[in-house]
C-alpha cells in the first residue's frame, strides 16, 4: 500500500502492479535500508484513499528505546553540546522518539489512517505527503525540504539548504543564523564539484504549518552520469547531520541511542520527466497501539536544551494533530 501527493499538487497517486518498474524508493537515514514500490504510478482518489482500513503490526522491538522525556532530551543536547566543543563543530543534529498511545487520543474511535493522510495533506500543501505500508512496516509522513529535483531533458537541477526552526511569532538570532549557513556553504561546496551554472537565492523564510525555517535555494545544471554521485554527496546534508559528516554521525551513534530508520532519510520518486528526492522529517511509523513520532534540532554551542525540547514538541504536532479517529 502507498499513497502519496506531490507538493502543491491535487492529485494523489499509487502504484499499478507493473513488477518492471521501480519508480518509488524510501532510503533510511544510514542508508542501510530501502523499501521499494513497483509499478508505473497512477492516480488514486481521494475517496478510495479514505476507505483505507489497514491495522499495524502489533508492536515494535526494543520500544522503551523511543520514550524520551524532556530530562532525557536534555541530557542528549548538552551531551551533544560537549561533542560540538570538543571536535570543534558548528552544528550537530540530534533526534528523539515521542511515543503516541491512541488512547490518549481516543478511548472508543480507531485510527483511521487513509483519512489522516488526507488531514495531512491538506493542512500541508506545499509538502510531499506519503502514507505506506510494506512487509510489516507502516509509515505516514511529509515535508516541503528537497533533497533534489532534477529535469533528465533539460539537466536542470533545483535543491535547498534549509536549517533553524522557530514558531511563526518569534524572530530570528544569531543561533538560527548561524545553524543555517554552514548547511547552504556545504550544499553549494558539493555543487561546485557536480554542476555547473550554480546560481544561489538570498536567504528567506520557510512556513511549514505551525512553524518555520530558513532556506536557501540552489539551481544548477548536473549531467545524468553524475546525478547520483552528487545526490550520494548531498545526503545526509548538515541539515539532518552535521558537518563534517563522518565526525557528526559518529556522534549520533555515540548520543542517540534510537535508531532513525526513515526519518531523515529521503524519498526518491521518478516520473517520465523528472527525478525527485524528498527529504523525510515529519514522519511517524505506526503500530497497533501506538504510533512513534520522530523529531530532532540542530544543536550549537549557544542551544538551551529547554527551548531544543520545545522545538521537537512543536515538530511533532505536525503529525500528531492530523490524526484522525473514527
Amino acid at each position: 500500500m502507498l499513497y502519496f501527493r506531490f507538493p502543491e499538487g491535487e492529485k494523489f497517486y499509487t502504484t499499478d502492479d507493473d513488477a518492471s518498474e521501480v519508480n518509488v524508493n524510501f532510503v533510511s537515514f544510514d542508508r542501510k535500508k530501502e523499501i521499494d514500490f513497483k509499478g508505473n504510478l497512477i492516480e488514486i482518489s481521494a475517496e478510495e484513499i479514505a476507505e483505507e482500513d489497514y491495522v499495524p503490526k502489533s508492536k515494535k522491538e526494543r520500544i522503551e528505546l523511543y520514550k524520551d522525556t524532556e530530562d532525557t532530551y536534555s541530557r542528549k543536547v548538552l551531551q551533544a553540546i560537549d561533542y560540538i566543543k570538543a571536535n570543534q563543530l558548528k552544528k550537530l543534529v540530534i533526534s528523539r522518539g515521542k511515543i503516541l498511545m491512541y488512547t490518549d487520543i481516543s478511548h472508543d474511535k480507531k485510527l483511521a489512517l487513509g483519512k489522516s493522510f488526507l488531514q495531512f495533506c491538506d493542512n500541508y500543501p506545499t509538502a510531499f505527503c506519503y502514507l505506506f505500508e510494506k512487509d510489516g512496516q507502516c509509515w505516514m509522513g511529509g515535508f516541503s525540504e528537497v533533497l533534489g529535483k532534477y529535469n533528465k531533458k533539460t539537466n536542470a537541477f533545483e535543491t535547498m539548504s534549509l536549517a533553524a526552526t522557530l514558531p511563526l511569532d518569534e524572530a530570528w538570532t544569531d543561533k538560527e543564523i548561524e545553524e543555517q549557513k554552514p548547511v547552504t556553504d556545504y550544499v553549494h561546496s558539493v555543487l561546485k564539484r557536480f554542476a555547473v551554472d550554480i546560481s544561489v537565492s538570498k536567504v528567506q523564510d520557510h512556513i511549514s504549518g505551525n512553524i518555520k525555517h530558513l532556506r536557501t535555494d540552489f539551481k544548477a545544471t548536473v549531467y545524468p552520469q553524475d546525478l547520483e554521485n552528487l545526490i550520494k554527496e548531498l545526503h545526509p546534508t548538515p541539515a539532518v547531520c552535521g558537518f563534517p559528516k563522518d565526525v557528526c554521525m559518529q556522534g549520533i551513534k555515540i548520543i542517540e541511542f534510537n535508531s532513525r530508520e526513515f526519518y531523515s532519510g529521503f524519498i526518491k520518486v521518478e516520473t517520465e520527466e523528472e527525478i525527485y528526492y524528498f527529504v523525510n522529517l515529519r514522519c511517524a511509523e505506526f503500530f497497533k497501539s501506538y504510533a512513534i513520532l520522530y523529531v530532532g534540532g540542530g544543536i550549537t554551542e549557544k542551544s538551551d536544551p529547554k527551548k531544543e525540547w520545545t522545538e521537537t514538541e512543536l515538530k511533532s504536532l505536525a503529525i500528531q494533530n492530523n490524526l484522525v479517529f473514527d
